[in-house]
């Protein structure tokens, strides 16, 4: 094949002083507390101490760090001002604090900074999704993806493309099996292909399947799958419908075909990542984790409760206890919908790790990951 060469300019910036513009909050939380410089510096402090390290954060080093020279007295005031509203916590009495899923909330929504990711990262990352492998199929594009999603972040890279029914039909094919199966061969213009086997109670002879597939192909071009399935369901309102033979084949392959196949394939990489985290050291909950990942329509379920409704290219996070899956609790889950350049939804993409991740990194990684797949499926290089 001739591989064609993208020009991918993208860049990660976000606005000082305000929430990152590429972070969508999935679940906003309110306290009485009032933020002033001084808690900020705290909080921010001890979410990236105890990210990097795993451990409580006592105040004799967060007294060492401070730009402002606070007091060790001064700094356990404030930590337990910030416990008390329910922003830390504490193992152990004497132990340091550690964020809790709502101070990891604030800090993810007002204390990150410009997520600049850098130049060897790109570099991977166009390496990886722009080279001829990559480029051979949207299957191995999505493969390829996840697996880069998990390597890069070491987590559990996950990506959801749309249903084939999303997507504008190429072509069809009916093959005639035995017991009243057929084989529906179905081929999206942009190279998905998806095979599956129906069971129908009606006789069909291989021209008259041959038929039914030219009449789709001739009469639906430039249609998507969900499209054509609306506009059998419509027809067979009408009389034609009853002595047409063609357009009732039609209606009756057609719409089974696309509504028996209309589950998303998921792509999961990395989870033996979770293995490895000191997070997920409690066996049950490992194996609580492990377990969804291994659930397709679950993983969906995940993905589109983290990215909501929103039809742009934001990232979205979500944190421990804000995910509805109990499994999940520990958790946090930063996911993204891909766009082509004329703003369809083309999939998402998303990281799964420990409540404990490194959140600025992985929000610009997702939302740069995003942006280069997206741009591959744009340029139709299948």
């Amino acid at each position: 094949m001739t591989r064609q060469v993208f020009d991918v300019k993208l860049r990660v910036i976000y606005s000082y002083g305000r929430a990152p513009l590429a972070v969508k909050s999935s679940m906003l939380r309110k306290s009485g507390i009032t933020f002033d410089d001084r808690k900020k510096e705290i909080l921010g402090a001890i979410v990236r101490s105890h990210i990097a390290t795993g451990d409580p954060v006592g105040s004799l080093g967060l007294a060492k760090q401070s730009k402002e020279r606070l007091s060790s007295a001064t700094i356990r005031n404030l930590c337990a001002e910030l416990e008390e509203s329910g922003y830390l916590t504490h193992p152990h009495t004497s132990a340091g604090r550690v964020p809790t899923d709502q101070g990891y909330r604030y800090y993810v929504d007002n204390l990150i900074g410009p997520a600049r990711l850098s130049r060897m990262t790109t570099v991977t990352i166009k390496q990886r999704l722009l080279d001829e492998e990559s480029l051979s199929s949207p299957q191995r594009l999505m493969e390829r993806t996840s697996k880069l999603l998990s390597q890069l972040s070491g987590n559990v890279g996950i990506v959801v493309p749309p249903s084939i029914s999303q997507e504008v039909l190429h072509t069809i094919e009916f093959v005639k099996l035995s017991d009243q199966r057929i084989l529906v061969i179905t081929v999206s213009r942009a190279g998905r292909v998806q095979d599956q086997v129906i069971r129908v109670e009606a006789e069909f002879s291989q021209d008259e399947l041959n038929s039914t597939a030219r009449f789709l192909i001739e009469s639906f071009n430039g249609w998507t799958l969900a499209a054509i399935r609306d506009e059998m369901v419509r027809r067979l309102t009408e009389e034609r419908a009853y002595y047409d033979k063609l357009l009732k084949n039609a209606i009756l392959l057609c719409s089974q075909s696309i509504q028996e196949g209309d589950r998303p394939d998921v792509f999961v990489e990395g989870a033996s990542n979770i293995i490895a985290k000191p997070d997920f050291s409690n066996s049950e909950r490992m194996k609580a984790v492990l377990k969804m990942l291994e659930e397709k329509d679950r993983i969906v379920k995940l993905l589109n409760e983290c990215v909501g409704t929103s039809m742009d290219a934001t990232v979205a996070v979500r944190i421990g206890s804000e995910n509805s899956a109990t499994d999940l609790h520990g958790c946090a889950v930063i996911a993204t919908s891909c766009f082509y350049s004329a703003g369809k939804a083309v999939g998402r993409i998303g990281v799964v790790g420990p409540t404990r991740i490194e959140y600025e990194r992985l929000i610009g990684l997702v939302d740069y990951i995003a942006r280069v797949f997206g741009r591959v499926l744009d340029h139709g290089a299948f």
